[in-house]
């Protein structure tokens, strides 16, 4: 089955992507660190630490993590990094107000500031920031190239993105299992403990519509970075892409 990456929406075609990930995002707010650690069999942590890593040898001091979601990537990079400032920004106010409260609960207030936003077109100057972070976030804007521009613009001369995202295992029979698990089993397991079956069904058609691995790079070098490049982890079920201003 082929999917186009802008057509896939969680809630078939009537509103905009935009509109339909927000509401879809404050619909599982409640549950999304639960289900991330369920779904993910806790991997996600570990995928988190490896995309942090790659800014270690840089030590920016003021960080942009787009599409913030509940601050998981903002909280460890105050922990990880020698930061002065981090700022979140997310479409979804729910997720935030998640997010929020895990950063007062880790009293990173001082370094951490969240704001909601949309990634398509950030509401800061060019060449603000000496590091962009995205953690399971491209997938879900309604213009990717708009998207990583705008990073692009906001972004400081010689700084580096890291993009953390879901890709599709290509290895027999992983592919095979991977894809059994995320059509059928995660939906189930979200349906049942989020009450929103559409988002985790859009997970999926998401991921299989995403330009990921090469595709991916080539959207990045087409939007203005330089030596991107594509880290696959955990046999491909996610990759960690960088690219440079």
């Amino acid at each position: 089955m082929s999917y186009s990456h802008n057509e896939v929406k969680p809630y078939g075609q009537t509103a905009t992507k935009k509109n339909q990930v927000e509401g879809m995002f404050d619909n599982i707010a409640p549950y999304y660190d639960f289900l991330n650690r369920l779904l993910s069999l806790g991997i996600d942590k570990s995928w988190r630490r490896k995309a942090i890593q790659q800014l270690a040898a840089d030590q920016p001091k003021v960080i942009l993590d787009v599409a913030t979601g509940t601050a998981d990537v903002a909280i460890a990079m105050a922990h990880k990094l020698p930061v002065e400032k981090i700022v979140g920004l997310d479409l979804s106010n729910e997720m935030l107000v998640v997010g929020g409260k895990k950063i007062n609960k880790a009293n990173l207030q001082h370094i951490i500031s969240l704001q909601q936003g949309d990634s398509e077109n950030l509401p800061f100057e060019d060449n603000t920031f000496e590091a962009i972070t995205v953690a399971f976030g491209v997938r879900n804007f309604e213009n990717l190239e708009r998207g990583l521009s705008e990073m692009q613009r906001v972004l400081k001369p010689g700084g580096k993105v890291v993009v953390l995202e879901f890709s599709r295992p290509r290895i027999f029979p992983f592919k095979q299992l991977f894809n059994l698990y995320f059509k059928y089993i995660l939906p189930l397991i979200g349906r049942v403990t989020s009450k929103d079956p559409k988002a985790y069904k859009y997970l999926y058609e998401s991921v299989q519509a995403f330009p990921d691995g090469l595709q991916f790079v080539n959207v990045l070098d087409k939007t203005g970075f330089k030596s991107n490049q594509c880290i696959p982890l955990s046999l491909g079920i996610c990759s960690i892409y960088v690219g440079e201003k």
